[in-house]
């Protein structure tokens, strides 16, 4: 039997599970499998193997293609409550600290949780699991609306309902991050990871830009109402799917020896275990800004709602270009290189960010932060699964979310308190230095990450 052309090593086919409608990719010069090369990374040989199919190589897959249009909409929802919530919650409480203490009880959940949850996405089918999860998060939307609807919403009222989508987040996020292998091939892996986050940034670039003109004419109860209404496409792609019988072998392990496996090859594995680090620090030192935003546009821009989502949707605009290049470059040997290079520049620009008070280039810095970040966090992604065998891989994701989500409600708190005391530009300025100085241990304390392909 002929062999098939080979990517790093794996063969490459089509995929049953992903709903393939063809095998091969056909790029705009007529050259078929094109990416299906081993290309060397000499820059002519790169520019020809570039194709726009390259790009967008794991949409030819129907499975995802349901994927990537029910989860965009439900994020554009997402994005419009995230906005709209914490602009309201500064409303309310006019505390910078307060904003902390939401995304800190959005948090919790996360430690407590995700870890159990990365093993019940290996015990179960990946798609119920999620089913479950999205229409839990459309319930406590439309609650908040309700609320908000009837003018009874106070601030506990949404610290108690972050904790509670903390819950379903922790048995959501390492299914979601799990199943895109349910979905593509593995050599159409990374390239679904950065149009995940292509997505995921999409979303950031509309949804928060909408939901301020939306809550500046109608309110926050609409912003609400809409990210109910839009979990909608989501469960219906989920539904829609055909997705071969994926059994799960019963083990008849308990569930903490089932959590040690899976730990002790995160803490086994080397680049994993820096990965896993890395990931943590840049939520701690990173995405910790967002916390921040709403009293950024009020209080050093001068702004209201709308200067709010213009700050979230140009680092929206950052990541989505960050995501889209990883989607382009992502057969090629760069993966390692991309992320020093996002490691190092997302604190630049989180540096340059807070010395400037004017909205130009405010929003000019932190669609550098959003690309800097992205490139770290989609990159660390992608490494991980590619390193991670399917049986261990609910689990193993479980701590990569665990950590992410974990440490991102200690920065939500942390650059809180250092607004409250010392004031919003001295957050930043710390948060900027502390990531960067953190860079440059990375880059001389685990060389080999840069080497990873």
């Amino acid at each position: 039997m002929k062999s098939l052309p080979r990517i790093h090593g794996r063969p490459r086919g089509s995929n049953p599970a992903a709903g393939d409608d063809h095998d091969g990719i056909v790029g705009l010069t007529g050259a078929r499998d094109t990416i299906g090369r081993d290309v060397k990374p000499e820059n002519d040989q790169l520019v020809q193997a570039i194709t726009w199919n390259q790009t967008f190589a794991a949409l030819r897959h129907r499975n995802y293609r349901l994927w990537f249009i029910g989860q965009l909409v439900s994020l554009l929802g997402s994005w419009m409550q995230v906005t709209a919530q914490g602009f309201l919650v500064f409303q309310l409480t006019q505390s910078p600290a307060y904003l902390g203490y939401v995304g800190f009880a959005g948090g919790v959940p996360t430690w407590l949780f995700t870890l159990y949850g990365g093993v019940v996405a290996d015990r179960i089918s990946r798609r119920t699991l999620m089913i479950i999860t999205q229409t839990s998060m459309m319930i406590l939307a439309l609650l908040l609306a309700a609320l908000t609807f009837l003018d009874l919403v106070r601030p506990w009222h949404i610290l108690v309902l972050a904790f509670c989508l903390g819950v379903t987040n922790a048995f959501d996020a390492p299914a979601r991050q799990a199943f895109v292998t349910d979905m593509v091939p593995p050599e159409d892996l990374t390239n679904a990871i950065a149009l995940n986050a292509a997505m995921f940034h999409a979303a950031t670039t509309t949804g928060p830009a909408a939901a301020g003109v939306i809550y500046a004419l109608f309110g926050p109860a609409w912003c609400f109402t809409v990210n109910g209404i839009s979990f909608i496409a989501i469960i219906a792609a989920l539904l829609l799917m055909r997705l071969p019988d994926l059994s799960k072998p019963v083990t008849g392990q308990s569930t903490f020896r089932e959590l040690q496996e899976g730990i002790h090859h995160v803490l086994a594995d080397p680049i994993i275990r820096a990965l896993v680090i890395i990931v943590g620090m840049t939520s701690w030192f990173g995405i910790s800004l967002t916390t921040l935003i709403p009293a950024w546009a009020v209080k050093v821009l001068k702004g209201d709602a709308t200067t709010n989502g213009l700050l979230l949707s140009a680092r929206g605009i950052g990541s989505l270009c960050g995501a889209l290049l990883i989607a382009t470059l992502g057969r090629f040997p760069l993966k390692g290189r991309l992320l020093s290079l996002g490691m190092f520049g997302f604190p630049l620009c989180l540096l340059a960010f807070a010395f400037v008070n004017q909205v130009p280039l405010s929003l000019l810095f932190i669609l550098g932060v959003g690309m800097g970040l992205i490139l770290v966090l989609n990159l660390a992604n992608a490494l991980v699964q590619t390193l991670t065998p399917e049986s261990l891989r609910g689990r193993v994701m479980s701590v990569y979310m665990m950590t992410f989500f974990g440490l991102m409600p200690i920065g939500s708190m942390w650059i809180g308190m250092l607004a409250e005391h010392f004031g919003e530009g001295s957050a930043v300025t710390v948060n900027g230095l502390l990531a960067l100085l953190f860079a440059a241990v990375v880059w001389a304390a685990v060389p080999k990450l840069r080497t990873q392909h």
